[in-house]
């Protein structure tokens, strides 16, 4: 025989489990806090122009529990580009051009909101571009085909959209990479960047960051 108010402390337990199971469904993306790029593993540092690049792939399921949207399933590999001005003039990003080059050689460049939504609606789909945009900024909050509001939200509020980092200051965002079929695209690859611009003009010196400077990093120190 039930004890007296077992039924109810039950129900009560079993809303409370329920309530928790939808906020975690349910939660909003939260862009995780920048520190400052030398401060990540994997990073180039140009002293001289006073500008730091790193990046911090999210390829563990702990790491990307932060999506809503399981990009790793989908075949993307999310990478947490940080981009640090030490210096006294503004940086542009506008004309920048990321690249992931695996040991194969093979270049990958990150996708744009078209080409995340395209896959999110067609799983089945493998249609890695040769040429994209340099940067995938945010589009509009129109829902494209079976990808819902929410999803469009998460990838719009994700990505990297700085066309230029201000003095003393550091800009973020996720650059997601098509490494559907590639099982270790991180091994032995290198992340470069071109297109960086003073404020003159003039071109940076390009950004080399080796892939191997996150994996051998001791998991402690990874931001």
């Amino acid at each position: 025989m039930q004890a007296p108010g077992s039924k109810a402390i039950s129900e009560v337990l079993a809303f409370v489990l329920l309530s928790c199971l939808a906020a975690v469904a349910g939660k909003d993306f939260v862009m995780p806090t920048a520190q400052a790029a030398r401060n990540y593993p994997a990073h180039d540092d140009h002293p001289t122009e006073k500008v730091t690049m790193a990046v911090d792939p999210y390829d563990m399921a702990d790491k990307a529990q932060i999506f809503n949207t399981n990009f790793s399933g989908y075949g993307y590999l999310p990478i947490f580009f940080v981009v640090t001005n030490d210096g006294d003039q503004p940086v542009a990003l506008s004309g920048m051009k990321a690249q992931l080059i695996t040991v194969n050689r093979t270049k990958l460049l990150p996708a744009n909101t078209d080409d995340l939504v395209r896959r999110l609606s067609h799983p089945s789909r493998n249609d890695r571009p040769g040429v994209q945009l340099p940067i995938p900024l945010p589009q509009s909050k129109k829902v494209k085909g079976a990808v819902s509001g929410k999803t469009m939200d998460e990838i719009n509020m994700a990505q990297f959209g700085a066309r230029s980092v201000e003095p003393h200051s550091t800009a973020s965002g996720f650059l997601f990479f098509d490494v559907a079929g590639i099982s270790t695209p991180l091994a032995g690859a290198n992340f470069y960047v071109t297109g960086v611009r003073d404020t003159g003009g003039n071109e940076l010196m390009y950004f080399e960051i080796p892939m191997e400077k996150y994996l051998s990093a001791p998991e402690a120190k990874k931001p």
